[in-house]
């Protein structure tokens, strides 16, 4: 199985200006957060890139694409139908083909040489399946996060095969359905945001907006669960660093392990120190008066 072709997902009404927002990357130079994520699509071997958006932000991102805009294409979200929806838009750019699929207000850094979607990448062409990256998460953070159980592979310490997915379960579901032997207590797979998915996806989705009653929204989660019951669908366990620019400080968080991992990562450290040495400065002025 071969990996051309990538989806990024920016529609969303929370989501459509996150992208365009600027920091400086681990080389020193500044780029917006969409040019990092295509870069981390690249860095996998994929030059065909869909952006799923508003059409209102086509100029936009076309700008903030920069130099990779030449190997974008655009697909639109009339209306906020959901995240499966806006994967489900970009089928007839995928044409029956496994894809990559990030979403647009994620920014990662690896632990090692090789990046974290072309570690995912690389996992799915050799296993010949569908992937997910998946990160062993506390309990407190299952609100923000779809949820995977499964058994490990046997020989490996970072594969599983996946029985059951969950968006967002509660904690007495999650420890109900997705415990995970060999994980610490408290913690479960959680999505890392980074998927390589198979055809029948789509298909999946298909089936999901055609049956649903007005009103109710395609979820990629339920997809996900019932492929993983209709055909080989893994979990890689990453041990990297996820940043999501749209919490508070996300963007200030995401910079400083940008930062940190990059080119000038003595000199920030530097000026970190130096901040820190002030506020001690002046905190102890304070306690003076």
């Amino acid at each position: 199985m071969k990996i051309g072709k990538a989806i990024i997902t920016a529609a969303g009404p929370g989501q459509r200006r996150l992208p365009l927002q600027t920091l400086i990357d681990r080389d020193g130079e500044q780029k917006s957060v969409l040019t990092v994520i295509i870069e981390e699509v690249s860095r996998a071997g994929i030059n065909d890139t869909c952006i799923v958006i508003h059409p209102d932000d086509e100029i936009a991102f076309r700008s903030f694409a920069g130099d990779h805009s030449g190997h974008i294409s655009f697909v639109y979200q009339q209306e906020p139908r959901g995240y499966g929806h806006a994967i489900w838009c970009a089928r007839d750019f995928v044409k029956g083909e496994p894809f990559l699929h990030l979403v647009g207000d994620h920014l990662y850094v690896s632990r090692m040489l090789k990046g974290c979607a072309q570690r995912v990448v690389e996992s799915a062409e050799t296993e010949s399946c569908s992937v997910s990256a998946v990160q062993a998460t506390r309990e407190g953070y299952l609100p923000n996060f779809g949820v995977v159980s499964g058994k490990r592979i046997h020989g490996r310490n970072d594969l599983y095969a996946i029985e059951t997915v969950i968006e967002k379960p509660t904690p007495t579901e999650a420890e109900q359905r997705l415990i995970v032997p060999g994980l610490h207590a408290g913690y479960y797979l959680c999505f890392f945001g980074i998927h390589v998915l198979t055809p029948a996806v789509m298909q999946i989705l298909q089936r999901q907006i055609e049956g649903a009653p007005d009103g109710r929204l395609a979820t990629i989660s339920s997809a996900l669960h019932q492929l993983a019951h209709q055909e080989k669908y893994l979990a890689l366990e990453m041990q990297d660093y996820r940043y999501n620019v749209g919490v508070k400080y996300g963007l200030l968080n995401a910079q400083l392990a940008l930062a940190l991992s990059g080119e000038d990562r003595d000199e920030v450290i530097t000026m970190l120190m130096e901040m820190l040495l002030i506020r001690e400065h002046y905190a102890g002025e304070r306690s003076k008066e």
